[in-house]
């Protein structure tokens, strides 16, 4: 079986959103099962599984790196080739708002009995537990260069892509449990100031998904929505360079 690379992204993406964003529903969203249980390691512990998940699925096909921030990264580190980025992008963040609708359709009676638009719009999008743009933008920076930073030591597939073939350059090769247990840590450690989310189009994706909804007091937060967007890409920019100078 052979997948398009930019189908692969949408795919794992999908299920990246789709499994990331309905753990944040279960236990936000009223009466739900988990609702109030144990929240921030749920959290974490399932967005890792859900980057397994996606990784396992659709690394054999594209790498799986379900993250711009990533694919700069590594085009940055010269170990993915640069024509392919923008189709990555594009891919992934598509992938990322049709898992946020599924996941949205799936919880759909339990957000329409939750009146808080806070809850409703952070089971779709990041957004600080104190909002200081400078600390906010260095804590998904930070984040995220530890990520790619990371995927450049133990991401080792060498797969041709449109007839070229790109060595180191995508986290399909590590199997699927190295890089979740990566996010998992990250989330545990560096996640409270802001959610981490460390991945532009997991955050501009659903965030634009919620923005959509037939809601009548939702409320975006764009004023906040570059924070998970340019300091995630400056994080993997930054983690491409540092490995180019170091190693």
């Amino acid at each position: 079986m052979n997948i398009d690379p930019y189908l692969a992204e949408f795919i794992g993406t999908f299920f990246l959103l789709l499994l990331g964003a309905g753990v944040v529903a279960n236990v936000s969203l009223k009466k739900t099962i988990a609702e109030g249980q144990n929240a921030w390691v749920l959290i974490t512990s399932a967005w890792g599984f859900a980057v397994f998940v996606g990784v396992f699925i659709t690394g054999q096909f594209s790498g799986a790196h379900l993250n711009p921030a990533v694919t700069l990264g590594l085009a940055v580190a010269h170990k993915f080739s640069w024509t392919l980025v923008p189709g990555y992008v594009i891919a992934q963040v598509l992938g990322a708002m049709m898992g946020s609708w599924v996941c949205y359709l799936t919880y759909i009676d339990h957000y329409r009995l939750t009146e808080d638009e806070g809850t409703v719009r952070s089971t779709f999008c990041t957004g600080p537990a104190i909002r200081n743009y400078k600390n906010n933008f260095f804590s998904e920076f930070l984040g995220t260069f530890v990520l790619v930073f990371g995927v450049m030591f133990i991401a080792i597939p060498n797969i041709a892509i449109e007839g070229v073939v790109v060595e180191n350059f995508g986290l399909g090769a590590l199997q699927a449990l190295p890089v979740a247990l990566l996010v998992w840590v990250i989330g545990m450690a560096l996640g409270g100031t802001t959610g981490y989310a460390i991945n532009p189009a997991r955050d501009f994706g659903p965030r634009l998904m919620y923005q959509f909804l037939p809601r009548k007091n939702k409320n975006a937060d764009w004023a906040y929505a570059w924070i998970p967007i340019l300091g995630p890409f400056a994080g993997g920019a930054t983690a491409g360079f540092a490995y180019l100078l170091f190693v």
